[in-house]
């Protein structure tokens, strides 16, 4: 049996936008393993009531185990492309094999960017967001499509779109996204194509 895998933002004892993990943990538990009850994440959570903690809840049909562990700070800004057009996540597991394969080439970047048939879908962690002259576009074929891209898409501050390896070469700003990062712009990213050979956000605006 796959388990499953939330993981949410603690902010002082609160859990902003539990409503979207809500959602989807019931959504997952219904389709995987035809659970036909609703779990309220509210009667589970009891976290620390100062500070900012990163909260892991692993589930099947019923929740296993809640984990609590202050948040730590990561910085992101290169990003090694890597293309695979066999890897699938359609659910958040929390057997992420197929995805940490993937990470044991990153080399000395701070994260992957996946390309399945020619399209771009997210990084290891997130999911990725390109501004098109006033406009953050998403790609519409993630792997995962997190709780944040869908609370974004729904406040209209996203948009859905077909994006190429290529489009990026002239976008001027990135961002990444998850529950945990929030909405994480990226200025001056760095795509690594190859041990020698990269393109960095330097000019102009992608046509998308």
């Amino acid at each position: 049996m796959n388990k499953l895998l939330e993981t949410i933002k603690i902010v002082n004892g609160a859990a902003p936008f539990l409503a979207f993990h809500h959602a989807r943990l019931n959504k997952s538990r219904q389709i995987l393993f035809n659970a036909k009850d609703e779990i309220d994440l509210k009667d589970f959570i009891q976290a620390p009531q100062s500070g900012i903690y990163k909260c892991r809840i692993i589930y099947a049909k019923t929740i296993e185990t809640i984990e609590y562990s202050p948040l730590q700070n990561r910085n992101f800004k290169t990003f090694k492309v890597i293309e695979n057009d066999n890897i699938t996540y359609p659910f958040k597991y929390f057997n992420r094999e197929n995805l940490n394969h993937l990470m044991q080439f990153k080399g000395q970047a701070d994260d992957i960017l996946i390309i399945k048939k020619g399209l771009v879908t997210e990084t290891s962690i997130a999911n990725v967001a390109f501004l098109h002259q006033d406009k953050w576009l998403t790609p519409s074929m993630p792997l995962l499509k997190g709780t944040t891209r869908e609370r974004l898409l729904r406040e209209k501050k996203l948009l859905e779109a077909t994006i190429r390896l290529d489009d990026l070469k002239n976008i001027s700003k990135m961002a990444i996204m998850n529950a945990l990062l929030g909405f994480y712009l990226i200025e001056d990213f760095k795509l690594l194509i190859e041990e020698q050979n990269h393109f960095c956000n330097d000019s102009g605006s992608a046509s998308l």
